[in-house]
């Protein structure tokens, strides 16, 4: 008998009625430490007590209205996005999913209006994750993604990762945009070096090309910048956010250019939920916190600190691990065994991890966790990775 609640996930057995922080509590008061963040979306971790104030103020005035009338608290999120970012404007989704549409949208509808209808292609990477519509399923194009959803939605030109003659030689007078994750998250925590992303912004400023990043998962100050791509010193064209950018609440956004925006008139794209009062004014908060640059140089510390706390964890454990990879506080733990073997361990230690492709694990704990909660994540690692070693199972 199929359950009430459509059963898509492999969900764990565990129920959590209560968060701190980074700890969560089951109804019988186990708690839980937890390097997982609900998946780098709760950048401050659970119950922020800013971020309930400013959801709790804005609920006893106004929820929603519709994008039917002008909101004030999504021009003033739009306003400190565009303030902090390379864009000129913003358009309010509620997940990276729908943000991936409205980048894919804009990238084929600024070719349109240029009279070059043609160039409607958008070349994407192996590995890569823009969420689970059809034309996120079609822009990952893995079998995973895709097997029993056809007719997929066609346009996407898939390029091995890392391949750079393959790169250049997939663009031609049909392409519209190249969409690339600075970091890959659900391919394994990948991030692409700096001269890389270099290269593509020359590569799209040389063919004309579009540069589309998708920082849903490795934006807002997770790699100890704003943004992910300000590592490399490059702007995309278009940009798509989530995941922290609401701090726990469904949020997200595209920020493009002017230039590259400048197809979406009016008529062109719009949501009912995109943007409205209560997302926005926890968005605006979030914003607030984690443009501080003092919050950015302590995300940058914390990294330092977990990154060699985990480096000792794996020449402790070269039976379990082999590496670390990442940037700020996206970390990925490259395992020689199924990372979800892994956590299950860590789940008998209390303590939450999410897997990834390419045999890793995450770890993507709150921006504001502290040293010793990162110290005891590794110790609770520590154990599980014990647990699994052949000599000790």
């Amino acid at each position: 008998m199929i359950s009430s609640v459509l059963p898509t996930y492999n969900r764990a057995p565990l129920a959590f009625v209560k968060g701190e922080g980074s700890w969560l509590e089951t109804a019988d008061g186990t708690r839980y430490l937890d390097m997982g963040a609900g998946i780098a979306v709760n950048v401050l971790g659970h119950a922020a007590p800013e971020l309930v104030a400013a959801l709790t103020e804005q609920a006893g005035k106004l929820w929603h209205v519709s994008n039917l009338y002008q909101i004030p608290e999504q021009q003033k999120l739009a306003d400190q996005l565009v303030e902090n970012s390379f864009a000129d404007t913003v358009f309010f989704t509620n997940s990276g999913t729908e943000a991936c549409e409205l980048a894919v949208k804009m990238a084929r509808k600024y070719w349109y209006d240029k009279g070059q209808p043609e160039r409607v292609e958008i070349i994407t990477f192996e590995g890569a994750f823009h969420g689970r519509s059809s034309a996120a399923i079609a822009a990952a194009g893995s079998e995973k993604m895709v097997k029993g959803f056809g007719p997929l939605l066609p346009g996407f030109v898939h390029v091995k990762w890392g391949d750079h003659e393959g790169l250049r030689a997939a663009i031609n007078e049909r392409t519209a945009a190249i969409l690339i994750e600075p970091v890959q998250g659900e391919g394994g925590i990948r991030p692409v070096p700096d001269q890389c992303l270099k290269g593509l912004r020359d590569l799209c400023d040389t063919t004309g090309t579009l540069l589309i990043f998708d920082e849903v998962q490795c934006g807002v100050g997770r790699t100890g910048r704003l943004f992910a791509h300000e590592w490399a010193s490059v702007t995309p064209d278009i940009m798509m956010v989530a995941k922290g950018i609401g701090g726990g609440f469904p949020l997200g956004a595209v920020l493009a250019t002017e230039e590259a925006a400048s197809g979406m008139v009016a008529g062109t794209h719009g949501s009912t939920y995109g943007g409205n009062p209560l997302g926005c004014a926890v968005g605006g908060k979030v914003m607030e916190i984690v443009t501080d640059p003092a919050f950015l140089d302590a995300v940058n510390a914390k990294a330092g600190f977990l990154r060699q706390k985990l480096e000792g964890l794996i020449a402790a454990h070269p039976d379990v691990f082999e590496g670390v990879r990442g940037q700020g506080l996206m970390l990925g733990l490259k395992c020689k065994i199924a990372p979800a073997d892994v956590v299950k361990a860590a789940y008998a230690e209390k303590l939450l991890t999410v897997p990834a492709a390419d045999n890793v694990l995450r770890l993507l704990p709150a921006l504001n966790i502290s040293e010793a909660d990162m110290a005891e994540a590794v110790a609770r690692l520590d154990a599980a990775a014990s647990a699994l070693e052949p000599t000790k199972a």
